[in-house]
């Protein structure tokens, strides 16, 4: 992984994860499946430039589907829950503050 925008995939916006950026200004990314705490840590902090406190990471197993007859799975995916220092914002909106 020599590039630490292909580590970060998307973000997650959820209710639950903007209670999270709200309340304990975190904020939940989707990684790569082999990015550890340090990888995703060294990406935050160079793509967005702010200063990360801690890393959480989270695997979450595909859930079991159904269209009528029809079995399907959800993808699995790596989640991310990154702290931010005191004071920081990640922009994830695109928005400008004035």
């Amino acid at each position: 992984m020599n590039n630490y925008k292909d580590i970060i995939i998307r973000p997650i916006i959820t209710e639950k994860t903007m209670r999270y950026m709200d309340e304990d200004n975190k904020v939940t990314f989707e990684v790569k499946k082999g990015a550890n705490k340090t990888l995703i840590k060294q990406a935050v902090e160079s793509v967005f430039g702010v200063d990360v406190v801690s890393v959480n990471v989270v695997n979450v197993k595909p859930k079991t589907k159904r269209m009528g007859r029809y079995v399907g799975k959800t993808k699995a995916i790596r989640k991310a829950y990154v702290k931010i220092a005191a004071g920081q914002d990640i922009n994830l909106f695109g928005e400008t503050a004035e």
